[in-house]
C-alpha cells in the first residue's frame, strides 16, 4: 500500500479525542508481582502459544512506564487507553502501580482511560460462574475508589466476544476451553459484569463510561440461501449478541432462552445506560455455509461443527497476520450500526484500530491507518456520531496465542534489550495530530 502525502487528512470535529491503546497482560511484565491469571496458566501449557513464549517480562512496562508515558507525550495524543490487571489489583501494592501510572499521565497532560477487564481473569475465577460478575463489580469499586479522583473516562470490558469465542468456545485463547455453544453463559456473565460495573462506577461518581466491543461487517459468500443464512448467524454472534443487550436491552431473537438465570432481570442491569459505545475494528468477514470438515482461517482451526465457514475476502491486501485490509468496511460498519439502532445508538468511540507489520520503516502501517482514518471521516460525514479514535497499539507486545510474532506497535520493542524505537508510523501519526489542532 502507498500513501499520497500531498492529500491532507480531512479535518475531524473540534473536541474529537485522539489516543492509543494497550493492555496490561500484553505489556506490563512483572508477573512475579501479581497473582496468576488464566493467561499465565494457559501459556505454561506446551503448545498453547505458537512461539512458546509468555508475558512474564514482555515490554516490562511495569518498570519502564515513565519512558512509555514520555513516548505518549512526544506522540501528542490526548488520551491513553490502558487496562488495569485484575490479578495485580488483587496483589499487595498492585494498585500502587496504577496510582503512579495515572499520576505520570496526568503530569504529562495525557488523559488516562482505563479498561477494567482485558481478558486477564484471575486464575481462581471462571466466567462460567455467575458469581464472577459480582466479583468483577467489587474489583471495579476498588479501582474507582482509588483512581476516580483523576480518571474520568472508563471502559468496563474489552471484547467479550473474542474472550467468549476464542477462549471458551474454540479453546485457542485462555482459559483454553472448547465448549462451542455451551460457552454462551460466558457471554451472558460478562455482559452482566459490564452492567454491574456501570452501576459501580456511577456509584463512585463516574460520568463518562463505555464498553469496547469488537465488530465488523459480515458479508455472505454468495446470494445462495445457505450462505446468506450462515452469514446472518455469524453476524448475530459477532455483532448483535454483544451489542443489542447493551444498546437495546434485549438479546436477538432466539438467544435469551439459551442464557442462564433470570434473563429479564439481568437485561435491566446489562442495559444500564453508557455514555458512549466503543468499537474495535480490524476487518470485515466473508461467511458461507459450513464445509465438510475442519478448516484453517486466520491462523485458527475452525471445527466442522460450526454452522458457518469463513471465506477469504478476495482482491484485498492482507497484513502480516493475514487479515484483509478493507478500510471502507469501517464506514460500512458504522453506518450500518446507525441504520440498525437509530437513536438508541450512543455516541461511538473507535477504541481499537491497527495492523501487524514488521519493520521500523512501516509504510504499510501508515497506509493502513491513513486509509482507515479517511474511512472514519466518511462515516462522520454521513452523520454517524463518532467522538474519538484510538490506535492499537502504542508498543509491540505479547500478541496472545501468537506470542511475539506479530507487531502492532507504533513503537518497536527489542525483546532482548527492551529498547523502544519509534517507527515511521509514530512520526506520521504525530504529524497527523499536529495538523488536527
Amino acid at each position: 500500500m502507498a500513501t499520497d502525502a500531498s492529500d491532507p487528512m480531512p479535518r475531524f470535529p473540534d473536541g474529537f479525542l485522539w489516543g492509543v491503546s494497550t493492555s496490561a497482560h500484553q505489556i506490563e511484565g512483572a508477573a512475579e508481582k501479581r497473582e496468576p491469571s488464566v493467561w499465565d496458566v494457559f501459556t505454561a501449557e506446551p503448545g498453547r502459544v505458537k512461539d512458546g513464549s509468555t508475558a512474564a517480562v514482555s515490554c516490562d512496562h511495569y518498570h519502564r512506564y515513565p519512558e512509555d508515558v514520555a513516548l505518549l507525550a512526544g506522540l501528542g495524543v490526548e488520551a491513553y487507553r490502558f487496562s488495569v490487571s485484575w490479578p495485580r489489583v488483587n496483589s499487595p501494592g498492585g494498585l500502587d502501580f496504577y496510582d503512579r501510572l495515572v499520576d505520570e499521565l496526568c503530569a504529562a497532560g495525557v488523559q488516562p482511560v482505563p479498561t477494567l477487564f482485558h481478558w486477564d481473569l484471575p486464575a481462581s475465577l471462571d466466567w462460567l460462574e455467575r458469581d464472577t460478575a459480582d466479583r468483577f463489580a467489587d474489583h471495579v469499586s476498588v479501582v474507582a475508589g482509588r483512581l476516580g479522583d483523576r480518571v474520568t473516562k472508563w471502559i468496563t470490558l474489552n471484547e467479550p466476544a473474542e474472550h467468549t469465542l476464542l477462549g471458551h468456545a474454540l479453546g485457542v485463547h485462555a482459559p483454553g476451553k472448547r465448549l462451542l455453544f455451551d460457552a454462551l453463559p460466558v457471554a451472558h456473565h460478562q455482559l452482566l459484569a459490564h452492567g454491574l460495573a456501570v452501576r459501580a462506577l456511577r456509584a463512585a461518581g463516574a460520568r463518562d463510561i463505555g464498553i469496547a466491543n469488537s465488530h465488523g461487517p459480515v458479508r455472505a459468500a454468495s446470494a445462495e440461501q445457505a450462505d446468506v443464512e450462515a452469514a446472518g448467524f455469524y453476524d448475530l454472534l459477532l455483532n448483535r449478541l454483544f451489542a443489542e443487550p447493551v444498546i437495546l436491552g434485549a438479546y436477538p431473537d432466539g438467544v435469551a432462552e439459551l442464557m442462564p438465570g433470570d434473563v429479564r432481570e439481568d437485561l435491566s442491569v446489562i442495559a444500564e445506560p453508557v455514555d458512549w459505545y466503543g468499537v474495535n475494528y480490524y476487518a470485515p468477514s466473508r461467511v458461507g455455509a459450513p464445509g465438510s470438515g475442519d478448516a484453517e482461517y486466520g491462523g485458527l482451526t475452525l471445527p466442522a461443527e460450526l454452522p458457518f465457514s469463513m471465506r477469504e475476502i478476495e482482491g484485498s491486501p492482507v497484513t502480516d497476520f493475514g487479515w484483509p485490509v478493507v478500510p471502507e468496511g469501517l464506514t460500512e460498519l458504522l453506518c450500518g450500526f446507525r441504520e440498525r439502532y437509530g437513536d438508541r445508538l450512543p455516541p461511538i468511540v473507535i477504541t481499537e484500530n491497527g495492523c501487524s507489520y514488521e519493520g521500523v520503516d512501516d509504510q504499510d502501517r501508515i497506509a493502513y491507518l491513513d486509509a482507515h482514518l479517511r474511512a472514519l471521516h466518511a462515516a462522520l460525514a454521513a452523520g454517524v456520531d463518532v467522538r474519538g479514535y484510538f490506535v492499537w497499539s502504542l508498543l509491540d507486545n505479547f500478541e496472545w496465542a501468537e506470542g511475539y510474532a506479530r507487531r502492532f506497535g507504533l513503537v518497536h520493542v527489542d525483546y532482548d534489550t527492551l529498547q523502544r524505537t519509534p517507527k515511521a508510523s509514530y512520526h506520521w501519526f504525530r504529524e497527523v495530530l499536529r495538523a488536527q489542532r
